[in-house]
Protein backbone atom coordinates (compact mmCIF):
# COMPACT_ATOMS: atom_id res chain seq x y z
CA UNK A 1 0.00 0.00 0.00
CA UNK A 2 1.32 3.40 -0.90
CA UNK A 3 1.17 6.89 0.53
CA UNK A 4 -1.69 7.37 -1.92
CA UNK A 5 -4.27 6.32 0.64
CA UNK A 6 -3.29 8.34 3.67
CA UNK A 7 -5.73 11.06 4.66
CA UNK A 8 -5.13 14.07 6.87
CA UNK A 9 -7.38 16.82 8.14
CA UNK A 10 -6.18 20.41 7.62
CA UNK A 11 -8.92 22.75 8.79
CA UNK A 12 -8.36 26.11 7.18
CA UNK A 13 -4.79 25.22 6.24
CA UNK A 14 -3.09 26.20 3.04
CA UNK A 15 -5.37 29.12 2.21
CA UNK A 16 -3.79 31.95 0.22
CA UNK A 17 -2.88 34.97 2.31
CA UNK A 18 -4.22 37.83 0.20
CA UNK A 19 -3.81 38.33 -3.51
CA UNK A 20 -0.51 37.11 -4.91
CA UNK A 21 1.55 39.72 -6.79
CA UNK A 22 1.24 39.60 -10.57
CA UNK A 23 3.75 37.39 -12.30
CA UNK A 24 4.03 37.36 -16.08
CA UNK A 25 3.33 34.06 -17.85
CA UNK A 26 6.44 31.89 -18.27
CA UNK A 27 8.26 32.02 -21.55
CA UNK A 28 7.77 28.84 -23.53
CA UNK A 29 8.48 27.86 -27.08
CA UNK A 30 5.72 28.53 -29.62
CA UNK A 31 2.98 25.89 -29.41
CA UNK A 32 2.75 23.85 -32.58
CA UNK A 33 -0.70 23.95 -34.16
CA UNK A 34 -2.64 20.71 -34.62
CA UNK A 35 -0.31 18.93 -32.18
CA UNK A 36 -1.43 17.17 -28.99
CA UNK A 37 0.86 18.00 -26.07
CA UNK A 38 0.84 15.78 -22.97
CA UNK A 39 2.51 17.27 -19.90
CA UNK A 40 2.73 15.38 -16.56
CA UNK A 41 2.87 18.11 -13.89
CA UNK A 42 3.35 15.51 -11.17
CA UNK A 43 3.08 11.82 -10.36
CA UNK A 44 5.76 10.63 -12.77
CA UNK A 45 8.68 10.74 -10.34
CA UNK A 46 6.88 10.08 -7.07
CA UNK A 47 3.83 8.39 -5.63
CA UNK A 48 1.36 11.26 -5.40
CA UNK A 49 0.85 14.77 -6.83
CA UNK A 50 -0.85 13.22 -9.85
CA UNK A 51 -1.79 15.71 -12.55
CA UNK A 52 -1.54 15.59 -16.35
CA UNK A 53 -2.26 18.33 -18.89
CA UNK A 54 -3.61 17.59 -22.39
CA UNK A 55 -3.29 20.53 -24.78
CA UNK A 56 -4.35 20.87 -28.42
CA UNK A 57 -4.51 24.32 -30.04
CA UNK A 58 -6.84 26.33 -27.76
CA UNK A 59 -8.12 23.36 -25.75
CA UNK A 60 -6.64 22.26 -22.41
CA UNK A 61 -8.00 19.45 -20.25
CA UNK A 62 -6.39 18.41 -16.96
CA UNK A 63 -6.70 14.90 -15.54
CA UNK A 64 -6.41 14.86 -11.71
CA UNK A 65 -5.03 17.54 -9.41
CA UNK A 66 -3.59 15.70 -6.43
CA UNK A 67 -1.23 16.19 -3.53
CA UNK A 68 1.90 14.38 -2.39
CA UNK A 69 2.58 13.72 1.27
CA UNK A 70 5.99 14.97 2.49
CA UNK A 71 9.08 12.82 2.75
CA UNK A 72 11.03 12.43 5.99
CA UNK A 73 13.47 15.16 4.91
CA UNK A 74 10.72 17.81 4.63
CA UNK A 75 10.19 18.96 8.23
CA UNK A 76 7.10 21.06 8.82
CA UNK A 77 5.63 20.53 5.35
CA UNK A 78 1.98 19.45 5.29
CA UNK A 79 1.99 18.30 1.67
CA UNK A 80 3.08 19.20 -1.86
CA UNK A 81 0.83 20.22 -4.77
CA UNK A 82 1.44 20.43 -8.54
CA UNK A 83 3.24 23.44 -9.97
CA UNK A 84 0.88 25.04 -12.49
CA UNK A 85 3.30 27.65 -13.84
CA UNK A 86 2.92 26.13 -17.32
CA UNK A 87 -0.79 27.04 -17.28
CA UNK A 88 -0.32 30.68 -16.28
CA UNK A 89 -1.85 32.88 -18.95
CA UNK A 90 -3.75 29.92 -20.44
CA UNK A 91 -6.65 29.87 -17.98
CA UNK A 92 -9.29 30.62 -20.64
CA UNK A 93 -8.19 27.56 -22.61
CA UNK A 94 -8.84 25.17 -19.72
CA UNK A 95 -12.13 23.43 -20.57
CA UNK A 96 -12.25 21.14 -17.58
CA UNK A 97 -10.51 19.16 -14.84
CA UNK A 98 -11.35 15.45 -14.83
CA UNK A 99 -10.87 13.49 -11.59
CA UNK A 100 -10.45 9.71 -11.83
CA UNK A 101 -11.29 8.91 -8.18
CA UNK A 102 -11.48 10.36 -4.68
CA UNK A 103 -8.05 9.67 -3.17
CA UNK A 104 -6.11 12.71 -1.97
CA UNK A 105 -3.20 12.12 -4.33
CA UNK A 106 -5.71 12.80 -7.13
CA UNK A 107 -7.93 15.50 -5.56
CA UNK A 108 -5.76 17.16 -2.89
CA UNK A 109 -4.60 20.14 -4.96
CA UNK A 110 -8.12 21.29 -5.89
CA UNK A 111 -8.75 23.73 -2.99
CA UNK A 112 -5.42 25.46 -3.64
CA UNK A 113 -5.32 25.49 -7.43
CA UNK A 114 -8.77 25.30 -9.04
CA UNK A 115 -9.62 28.98 -8.51
CA UNK A 116 -6.14 30.01 -9.67
CA UNK A 117 -6.82 28.18 -12.93
CA UNK A 118 -9.99 30.17 -13.59
CA UNK A 119 -12.28 27.81 -11.63
CA UNK A 120 -13.00 25.53 -14.62
CA UNK A 121 -15.60 22.74 -14.38
CA UNK A 122 -14.42 19.76 -12.34
CA UNK A 123 -15.88 16.47 -13.57
CA UNK A 124 -16.10 13.42 -11.34
CA UNK A 125 -18.36 10.57 -10.29
CA UNK A 126 -20.77 11.12 -7.35
CA UNK A 127 -18.57 9.70 -4.57
CA UNK A 128 -15.49 11.49 -5.89
CA UNK A 129 -17.30 14.83 -5.91
CA UNK A 130 -18.77 14.10 -2.48
CA UNK A 131 -15.28 13.78 -1.00
CA UNK A 132 -14.09 16.92 -2.85
CA UNK A 133 -17.11 18.86 -1.57
CA UNK A 134 -16.55 17.70 2.03
CA UNK A 135 -12.86 18.60 1.93
CA UNK A 136 -13.75 22.07 0.73
CA UNK A 137 -15.26 22.68 4.18
CA UNK A 138 -11.67 23.04 5.42
CA UNK A 139 -11.05 25.85 2.89
CA UNK A 140 -14.01 28.15 3.39
CA UNK A 141 -12.13 31.25 2.24
CA UNK A 142 -11.46 29.69 -1.17
CA UNK A 143 -14.10 29.95 -3.93
CA UNK A 144 -16.40 26.95 -4.23
CA UNK A 145 -15.23 24.57 -6.95
CA UNK A 146 -17.39 24.20 -10.06
CA UNK A 147 -18.38 20.54 -9.62
CA UNK A 148 -20.20 18.54 -12.30
CA UNK A 149 -21.27 14.92 -11.95
CA UNK A 150 -20.45 12.29 -14.57
CA UNK A 151 -21.31 8.60 -14.76
CA UNK A 152 -19.52 5.77 -16.53
CA UNK A 153 -21.71 6.26 -19.62
CA UNK A 154 -21.29 10.08 -19.76
CA UNK A 155 -19.85 11.63 -22.94
CA UNK A 156 -18.46 15.19 -22.86
CA UNK A 157 -17.42 17.68 -25.49
CA UNK A 158 -14.58 19.78 -24.05
CA UNK A 159 -13.25 22.14 -26.71
CA UNK A 160 -11.72 20.00 -29.45
CA UNK A 161 -11.78 16.88 -27.25
CA UNK A 162 -14.51 14.28 -26.75
CA UNK A 163 -14.27 12.57 -23.38
CA UNK A 164 -15.71 9.22 -22.27
CA UNK A 165 -15.38 7.11 -19.11
CA UNK A 166 -15.18 3.45 -18.16
CA UNK A 167 -15.35 1.74 -14.79
CA UNK A 168 -12.18 0.41 -13.18
CA UNK A 169 -11.73 -1.50 -9.96
CA UNK A 170 -9.69 0.24 -7.25
CA UNK A 171 -10.01 0.27 -3.47
CA UNK A 172 -12.45 3.16 -3.53
CA UNK A 173 -15.78 2.96 -5.38
CA UNK A 174 -16.62 5.08 -8.42
CA UNK A 175 -13.12 4.94 -9.92
CA UNK A 176 -13.01 5.55 -13.67
CA UNK A 177 -10.59 5.51 -16.55
CA UNK A 178 -10.73 8.40 -19.00
CA UNK A 179 -10.91 8.20 -22.80
CA UNK A 180 -9.85 11.42 -24.55
CA UNK A 181 -10.63 11.49 -28.26
CA UNK A 182 -8.47 14.15 -29.91
CA UNK A 183 -8.05 15.22 -33.55
CA UNK A 184 -4.78 13.23 -33.74
CA UNK A 185 -6.01 10.05 -32.04
CA UNK A 186 -7.50 8.55 -28.87
CA UNK A 187 -5.65 8.54 -25.54
CA UNK A 188 -6.72 6.36 -22.61
CA UNK A 189 -5.72 7.37 -19.06
CA UNK A 190 -6.36 4.61 -16.52
CA UNK A 191 -5.97 6.51 -13.26
CA UNK A 192 -5.38 3.97 -10.47
CA UNK A 193 -6.66 0.50 -11.24
CA UNK A 194 -6.51 -3.23 -10.79
CA UNK A 195 -8.23 -5.87 -12.89
CA UNK A 196 -11.02 -7.33 -10.75
CA UNK A 197 -14.10 -7.99 -12.92
CA UNK A 198 -16.01 -9.63 -10.06
CA UNK A 199 -16.33 -6.49 -7.94
CA UNK A 200 -19.64 -4.92 -7.00
CA UNK A 201 -21.44 -2.75 -9.54
CA UNK A 202 -20.07 0.56 -8.25
CA UNK A 203 -16.49 -0.71 -8.37
CA UNK A 204 -16.22 -2.96 -11.41
CA UNK A 205 -13.70 -3.23 -14.22
CA UNK A 206 -15.75 -2.81 -17.40
CA UNK A 207 -13.90 -5.45 -19.38
CA UNK A 208 -16.35 -5.26 -22.29
CA UNK A 209 -15.66 -1.57 -22.85
CA UNK A 210 -11.91 -2.04 -22.57
CA UNK A 211 -12.01 -4.87 -25.12
CA UNK A 212 -14.05 -2.66 -27.44
CA UNK A 213 -11.45 0.11 -27.21
CA UNK A 214 -8.86 -2.44 -28.29
CA UNK A 215 -10.60 -2.62 -31.67
CA UNK A 216 -10.43 1.16 -32.22
CA UNK A 217 -6.72 1.76 -32.93
CA UNK A 218 -5.93 3.61 -29.70
CA UNK A 219 -3.05 6.05 -30.09
CA UNK A 220 -1.75 5.92 -26.51
CA UNK A 221 -2.40 4.12 -23.24
CA UNK A 222 -1.30 5.96 -20.09
CA UNK A 223 -1.32 3.34 -17.34
CA UNK A 224 -0.82 3.18 -13.56
CA UNK A 225 2.71 2.09 -12.55
CA UNK A 226 2.41 2.14 -8.74
CA UNK A 227 2.89 -1.62 -8.42
CA UNK A 228 4.85 -2.20 -11.63
CA UNK A 229 7.79 -3.46 -9.58
CA UNK A 230 5.81 -6.46 -8.33
CA UNK A 231 5.37 -9.65 -10.38
CA UNK A 232 2.16 -11.63 -10.65
CA UNK A 233 -1.45 -10.53 -10.40
CA UNK A 234 -3.20 -8.52 -7.72
CA UNK A 235 -5.42 -10.39 -5.27
CA UNK A 236 -9.13 -9.85 -5.76
CA UNK A 237 -11.31 -8.48 -2.99
CA UNK A 238 -13.24 -11.76 -3.09
CA UNK A 239 -10.11 -13.66 -2.02
CA UNK A 240 -9.53 -11.21 0.84
CA UNK A 241 -13.15 -11.32 1.97
CA UNK A 242 -12.98 -15.02 2.85
CA UNK A 243 -10.02 -14.52 5.17
CA UNK A 244 -11.43 -11.37 6.77
CA UNK A 245 -14.74 -13.14 7.41
CA UNK A 246 -12.91 -16.04 9.05
CA UNK A 247 -11.04 -13.67 11.38
CA UNK A 248 -14.20 -11.74 12.32
CA UNK A 249 -16.16 -14.96 12.89
CA UNK A 250 -13.48 -16.58 15.07
CA UNK A 251 -12.52 -13.56 17.18
CA UNK A 252 -12.92 -14.55 20.84
CA UNK A 253 -12.69 -10.98 22.08
CA UNK A 254 -12.81 -7.54 20.51
CA UNK A 255 -11.44 -7.22 17.00
CA UNK A 256 -9.66 -3.92 16.31
CA UNK A 257 -9.05 -3.33 12.60
CA UNK A 258 -6.62 -0.65 11.46
CA UNK A 259 -6.68 0.49 7.85
CA UNK A 260 -6.68 3.60 5.66
CA UNK A 261 -9.72 5.85 5.97
CA UNK A 262 -9.90 6.11 2.18
CA UNK A 263 -10.23 2.35 1.57
CA UNK A 264 -13.99 2.62 1.40
CA UNK A 265 -14.43 -0.71 -0.41
CA UNK A 266 -12.59 -2.54 2.41
CA UNK A 267 -14.50 -0.70 5.12
CA UNK A 268 -17.80 -1.56 3.41
CA UNK A 269 -16.72 -5.19 3.16
CA UNK A 270 -15.88 -5.39 6.89
CA UNK A 271 -19.12 -3.70 7.96
CA UNK A 272 -21.18 -6.05 5.78
CA UNK A 273 -19.46 -9.16 7.20
CA UNK A 274 -19.71 -7.98 10.82
CA UNK A 275 -23.37 -7.07 10.45
CA UNK A 276 -24.10 -10.47 8.93
CA UNK A 277 -22.49 -12.10 11.98
CA UNK A 278 -24.55 -10.01 14.38
CA UNK A 279 -21.65 -7.86 15.56
CA UNK A 280 -21.56 -4.16 16.36
CA UNK A 281 -19.20 -1.67 14.72
CA UNK A 282 -17.32 1.20 16.38
CA UNK A 283 -15.75 3.73 13.99
CA UNK A 284 -12.88 5.81 15.38
CA UNK A 285 -11.02 8.48 13.39
CA UNK A 286 -12.37 11.72 11.94
CA UNK A 287 -11.42 11.03 8.32
CA UNK A 288 -12.78 7.49 8.47
CA UNK A 289 -16.13 8.61 9.89
CA UNK A 290 -16.34 11.39 7.30
CA UNK A 291 -15.66 9.12 4.33
CA UNK A 292 -18.13 6.50 5.54
CA UNK A 293 -20.82 9.15 6.06
CA UNK A 294 -20.35 10.41 2.50
CA UNK A 295 -20.40 6.88 1.07
CA UNK A 296 -23.52 6.00 3.05
CA UNK A 297 -25.37 9.17 2.03
CA UNK A 298 -24.66 8.35 -1.63
CA UNK A 299 -25.69 4.71 -1.25
CA UNK A 300 -22.28 3.08 -1.70
CA UNK A 301 -22.43 1.54 1.78
CA UNK A 302 -25.59 0.13 3.32
CA UNK A 303 -26.05 -1.06 6.88
CA UNK A 304 -28.70 -0.91 9.59
CA UNK A 305 -28.52 2.23 11.72
CA UNK A 306 -28.11 0.11 14.89
CA UNK A 307 -25.01 -1.68 13.54
CA UNK A 308 -22.69 1.26 14.28
CA UNK A 309 -22.49 2.26 17.94
CA UNK A 310 -20.68 5.19 19.61
CA UNK A 311 -17.35 4.37 21.20
CA UNK A 312 -18.72 5.61 24.55
CA UNK A 313 -21.36 2.82 24.51
CA UNK A 314 -19.22 -0.14 23.45
CA UNK A 315 -18.99 -1.41 27.03
CA UNK A 316 -22.68 -2.36 26.79
CA UNK A 317 -21.94 -5.21 24.37
CA UNK A 318 -20.12 -8.56 24.75
CA UNK A 319 -16.50 -8.23 23.70
CA UNK A 320 -16.79 -10.94 21.05
CA UNK A 321 -19.59 -8.91 19.46
CA UNK A 322 -17.48 -5.81 18.86
CA UNK A 323 -15.45 -4.79 15.79
CA UNK A 324 -13.59 -1.49 16.11
CA UNK A 325 -12.57 0.19 12.83
CA UNK A 326 -9.86 2.81 13.24
CA UNK A 327 -7.14 4.80 11.54
CA UNK A 328 -3.42 4.52 12.19
CA UNK A 329 -2.24 1.27 10.58
CA UNK A 330 0.90 3.10 9.36
CA UNK A 331 2.03 3.97 12.89
CA UNK A 332 1.06 7.65 12.62
CA UNK A 333 1.79 9.31 15.96
CA UNK A 334 -1.62 10.87 16.66
CA UNK A 335 -3.83 8.41 14.82
CA UNK A 336 -6.24 6.21 16.79
CA UNK A 337 -4.29 2.95 16.81
CA UNK A 338 -1.07 4.52 18.13
CA UNK A 339 -3.00 6.36 20.85
CA UNK A 340 -4.58 3.05 21.86
CA UNK A 341 -1.19 1.34 22.00
CA UNK A 342 0.20 4.23 24.11
CA UNK A 343 -2.80 4.25 26.51
CA UNK A 344 -3.65 7.77 25.35
CA UNK A 345 -7.10 7.10 23.89
CA UNK A 346 -10.01 8.35 25.99
CA UNK A 347 -12.18 5.25 25.64
CA UNK A 348 -10.19 2.34 24.19
CA UNK A 349 -7.54 0.32 26.03
CA UNK A 350 -6.07 -2.98 24.90
CA UNK A 351 -7.56 -5.79 26.97
CA UNK A 352 -6.76 -9.50 27.25
CA UNK A 353 -8.32 -11.35 24.31
CA UNK A 354 -8.16 -8.41 21.90
CA UNK A 355 -7.02 -9.06 18.32
CA UNK A 356 -5.62 -6.27 16.15
CA UNK A 357 -5.85 -6.75 12.39
CA UNK A 358 -3.77 -4.60 10.04
CA UNK A 359 -5.83 -4.61 6.84
CA UNK A 360 -3.24 -2.70 4.83
CA UNK A 361 0.33 -3.20 3.75
CA UNK A 362 3.14 -1.00 5.03
CA UNK A 363 3.93 2.17 3.11
CA UNK A 364 7.67 2.25 2.26
CA UNK A 365 9.37 4.43 4.86
CA UNK A 366 6.86 3.57 7.60
CA UNK A 367 8.39 0.21 8.53
CA UNK A 368 9.95 1.39 11.80
CA UNK A 369 6.82 3.23 12.92
CA UNK A 370 4.65 0.18 12.20
CA UNK A 371 7.11 -2.07 14.05
CA UNK A 372 6.99 0.22 17.11
CA UNK A 373 3.20 0.16 16.95
CA UNK A 374 3.14 -3.64 16.67
CA UNK A 375 5.54 -4.01 19.62
CA UNK A 376 3.39 -1.65 21.68
CA UNK A 377 0.24 -3.63 20.94
CA UNK A 378 1.90 -6.92 21.89
CA UNK A 379 3.18 -5.37 25.13
CA UNK A 380 -0.37 -4.41 25.97
CA UNK A 381 -1.48 -8.02 25.49
CA UNK A 382 -3.06 -7.99 22.01
CA UNK A 383 -2.70 -10.57 19.26
CA UNK A 384 -1.68 -8.98 15.95
CA UNK A 385 -2.50 -10.20 12.42
CA UNK A 386 -1.09 -8.54 9.30
CA UNK A 387 -0.89 -9.14 5.56
CA UNK A 388 2.39 -11.05 5.96
CA UNK A 389 0.68 -13.67 8.09
CA UNK A 390 -2.33 -14.19 5.82
CA UNK A 391 -4.04 -12.51 2.88
CA UNK A 392 -6.00 -9.74 4.59
CA UNK A 393 -5.19 -6.95 2.16
CA UNK A 394 -5.45 -6.58 -1.61
CA UNK A 395 -3.74 -3.55 -3.06
CA UNK A 396 -5.57 -1.23 -5.40
CA UNK A 397 -2.96 -1.27 -8.16
CA UNK A 398 -2.20 -3.64 -11.02
CA UNK A 399 0.82 -5.91 -10.77
CA UNK A 400 3.03 -6.79 -13.75
CA UNK A 401 0.79 -9.50 -15.25
CA UNK A 402 -2.28 -7.27 -14.81
CA UNK A 403 -0.48 -4.49 -16.69
CA UNK A 404 0.40 -6.88 -19.52
CA UNK A 405 -3.26 -7.90 -19.69
CA UNK A 406 -4.30 -4.26 -19.97
CA UNK A 407 -1.77 -3.68 -22.75
CA UNK A 408 -3.11 -6.69 -24.66
CA UNK A 409 -6.73 -5.61 -24.21
CA UNK A 410 -6.26 -1.99 -25.33
CA UNK A 411 -3.65 -2.68 -28.04
CA UNK A 412 -2.36 0.92 -28.06
CA UNK A 413 0.19 2.17 -30.57
CA UNK A 414 2.11 3.85 -27.74
CA UNK A 415 2.39 3.17 -24.02
CA UNK A 416 3.21 5.89 -21.48
CA UNK A 417 3.75 4.61 -17.92
CA UNK A 418 2.46 7.07 -15.31
CA UNK A 419 1.90 7.32 -11.55
CA UNK A 420 4.96 6.15 -9.68
CA UNK A 421 8.61 6.75 -8.90
CA UNK A 422 10.76 6.95 -12.01
CA UNK A 423 12.08 3.45 -11.38
CA UNK A 424 8.47 2.18 -11.37
CA UNK A 425 7.94 3.73 -14.80
CA UNK A 426 11.04 1.97 -16.11
CA UNK A 427 9.94 -1.35 -14.61
CA UNK A 428 6.55 -0.87 -16.26
CA UNK A 429 8.40 -0.33 -19.54
CA UNK A 430 10.38 -3.54 -18.96
CA UNK A 431 7.20 -5.53 -18.22
CA UNK A 432 5.55 -4.14 -21.37
CA UNK A 433 8.50 -5.16 -23.55
CA UNK A 434 8.48 -8.63 -21.96
CA UNK A 435 4.80 -8.80 -22.92
CA UNK A 436 5.59 -8.09 -26.56
CA UNK A 437 5.42 -4.29 -26.70
CA UNK A 438 7.84 -2.59 -29.09
CA UNK A 439 10.57 -0.73 -27.09
CA UNK A 440 10.49 2.25 -29.46
CA UNK A 441 6.78 2.74 -28.73
CA UNK A 442 7.13 3.02 -24.92
CA UNK A 443 7.51 6.64 -23.81
CA UNK A 444 8.90 7.13 -20.30
CA UNK A 445 8.51 10.79 -19.36
CA UNK A 446 9.51 12.37 -16.07
CA UNK A 447 7.64 15.24 -14.48
CA UNK A 448 7.40 18.18 -16.86
CA UNK A 449 8.72 16.38 -19.91
CA UNK A 450 6.47 17.23 -22.83
CA UNK A 451 5.21 14.55 -25.20
CA UNK A 452 3.93 15.70 -28.61
CA UNK A 453 1.59 13.66 -30.78
CA UNK A 454 0.46 14.14 -34.36
CA UNK A 455 -1.30 11.77 -36.75
CA UNK A 456 2.16 10.48 -37.65
CA UNK A 457 2.97 9.42 -34.06
CA UNK A 458 4.23 10.55 -30.64
CA UNK A 459 7.67 11.73 -29.52
CA UNK A 460 9.26 12.75 -26.23
CA UNK A 461 10.54 16.28 -26.78
CA UNK A 462 13.40 18.08 -25.03
CA UNK A 463 11.04 20.77 -23.79
CA UNK A 464 10.09 20.80 -20.11
CA UNK A 465 7.41 22.49 -18.06
CA UNK A 466 8.24 23.79 -14.58
CA UNK A 467 7.41 21.13 -11.98
CA UNK A 468 9.34 22.35 -8.92
CA UNK A 469 7.69 21.47 -5.62
CA UNK A 470 5.01 23.82 -4.32
CA UNK A 471 4.94 23.26 -0.56
CA UNK A 472 1.85 23.76 1.60
CA UNK A 473 2.92 24.68 5.12
CA UNK A 474 0.27 25.91 7.52
CA UNK A 475 -1.41 28.92 5.94
CA UNK A 476 1.25 29.30 3.29
CA UNK A 477 1.16 27.97 -0.25
CA UNK A 478 4.48 28.13 -2.06
CA UNK A 479 6.13 30.45 0.47
CA UNK A 480 8.44 27.70 1.72
CA UNK A 481 11.28 27.32 -0.76
CA UNK A 482 13.99 24.69 -1.00
CA UNK A 483 16.27 27.14 0.84
CA UNK A 484 13.87 27.32 3.77
CA UNK A 485 13.57 23.53 3.72
CA UNK A 486 17.34 23.20 3.71
CA UNK A 487 17.53 25.47 6.77
CA UNK A 488 14.96 23.28 8.54
CA UNK A 489 16.97 20.17 7.72
CA UNK A 490 20.10 21.86 9.02
CA UNK A 491 18.33 22.83 12.25
CA UNK A 492 17.02 19.30 12.68
CA UNK A 493 20.38 17.72 11.91
CA UNK A 494 23.01 19.96 13.53
CA UNK A 495 21.13 22.63 15.45
CA UNK A 496 21.87 26.35 15.41
CA UNK A 497 24.33 28.89 16.76
CA UNK A 498 23.23 32.50 17.32
CA UNK A 499 26.04 35.07 17.57
CA UNK A 500 24.93 38.43 19.01
CA UNK A 501 27.27 41.42 18.82
CA UNK A 502 26.71 45.05 19.90
CA UNK A 503 28.31 47.90 17.92
CA UNK A 504 28.32 51.64 18.53
CA UNK A 505 26.34 53.34 15.78
CA UNK A 506 28.56 56.44 15.56
CA UNK A 507 32.03 54.87 15.82
CA UNK A 508 31.37 51.35 14.52
CA UNK A 509 33.32 49.95 17.48
CA UNK A 510 32.47 46.63 19.12
CA UNK A 511 30.92 46.95 22.58
CA UNK A 512 31.83 44.16 24.96
CA UNK A 513 32.18 40.50 24.02
CA UNK A 514 29.83 38.84 21.51
CA UNK A 515 27.23 36.55 23.07
CA UNK A 516 26.83 32.98 21.78
CA UNK A 517 23.58 31.00 22.11
CA UNK A 518 23.26 27.43 20.85
CA UNK A 519 20.26 25.13 20.41
CA UNK A 520 20.64 21.52 19.37
CA UNK A 521 24.38 21.90 18.69
CA UNK A 522 26.45 21.51 21.86
CA UNK A 523 25.81 21.68 25.58
CA UNK A 524 27.32 25.04 26.51
CA UNK A 525 28.47 24.15 30.05
CA UNK A 526 30.57 21.26 28.72
CA UNK A 527 31.96 23.14 25.72
CA UNK A 528 33.03 26.43 27.27
CA UNK A 529 36.32 26.45 25.33
CA UNK A 530 34.54 26.12 21.98
CA UNK A 531 32.10 28.92 22.85
CA UNK A 532 35.03 31.13 23.87
CA UNK A 533 36.72 30.48 20.50
CA UNK A 534 33.51 31.47 18.64
CA UNK A 535 33.42 34.71 20.63
CA UNK A 536 37.06 35.51 19.87
CA UNK A 537 36.72 34.79 16.15
CA UNK A 538 33.59 36.95 15.91
CA UNK A 539 35.31 39.71 17.84
CA UNK A 540 38.29 39.63 15.44
CA UNK A 541 36.02 39.86 12.38
CA UNK A 542 34.25 42.91 13.81
CA UNK A 543 37.38 44.65 15.12
CA UNK A 544 39.19 44.21 11.81
CA UNK A 545 36.30 45.45 9.69
CA UNK A 546 36.46 48.75 7.83
CA UNK A 547 34.86 51.40 10.12
CA UNK A 548 33.05 52.81 7.09
CA UNK A 549 31.07 49.59 6.64
CA UNK A 550 27.69 49.93 8.41
CA UNK A 551 27.02 47.45 11.19
CA UNK A 552 23.89 46.14 9.46
CA UNK A 553 25.74 45.34 6.23
CA UNK A 554 24.67 41.97 4.78
CA UNK A 555 28.21 41.15 3.63
CA UNK A 556 29.46 41.54 7.19
CA UNK A 557 26.84 39.12 8.52
CA UNK A 558 27.65 36.68 5.72
CA UNK A 559 31.34 36.89 6.63
CA UNK A 560 30.56 35.97 10.24
CA UNK A 561 28.30 33.16 9.05
CA UNK A 562 30.88 31.71 6.65
CA UNK A 563 33.94 31.96 8.88
CA UNK A 564 32.24 30.71 12.05
CA UNK A 565 30.56 27.93 10.06
CA UNK A 566 33.88 26.79 8.58
CA UNK A 567 35.55 26.95 12.00
CA UNK A 568 32.84 24.83 13.63
CA UNK A 569 32.95 22.25 10.86
CA UNK A 570 36.72 21.95 11.30
CA UNK A 571 36.28 21.47 15.04
CA UNK A 572 33.18 19.26 15.13
CA UNK A 573 32.46 18.03 11.55
CA UNK A 574 28.98 19.42 11.98
CA UNK A 575 27.30 22.29 10.16
CA UNK A 576 24.90 24.10 12.48
CA UNK A 577 22.81 26.96 11.16
CA UNK A 578 24.73 30.19 11.97
CA UNK A 579 22.56 33.22 12.72
CA UNK A 580 24.56 36.47 13.21
CA UNK A 581 22.69 39.28 14.99
CA UNK A 582 24.25 42.76 15.13
CA UNK A 583 22.72 45.32 17.46
CA UNK A 584 23.49 49.04 17.08
CA UNK A 585 23.56 51.32 20.13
Amino acid sequence: MSNKHRSRRHRGRGQPRGKAPYQPPPKTSAIKRNTLRIIPLGGNEEVGRNSTVFEYNDTIVIVDLGLQFPEEDMPGIDYIIPNTTYLRGKETKIKGIIITHGHYDHIGGIPHLAHRLGNPPIYGTPLTLGIIRKRQDDFRDSPKPNLRVVQRDTMLRLGEFRVEFFGLSHNIPDSVGVVIRTPVGTVIHTGDFKLDPNERAENVTEMGKITQYGRQQILMLMADSTNASKPGRQLTEGEIEKNVEQIIRQAKGRLIIGTFSSLISRLSQIIKIAEGLGKKIVIEGYSMRTNLEIARELGYIRYHKDTVVPVQQMHRYPKNKLVILCTGAQGEGRAVLMRVANREHRFIRIEPGDTVLFSSSVVPGNERAVQRLTDGLYKEGAEVINYQMMDVHAGGHALQEDLKDMHRLVKPRYLMPIEGNYSFLKLHEKAAIEGGFSPKNVIVAGNGQIVECTKQGCVLTKERAVTDYVFVDGLGVGDVSHIVLRDRQQLAGDGMVVVIATIEEKTGRLVGTPEVITRGFVYVKENFKLIKQIQEKTKKILVDKDPKIPANDADLRNKIRDQIGQFLFTKTERRPLILPVIVQV
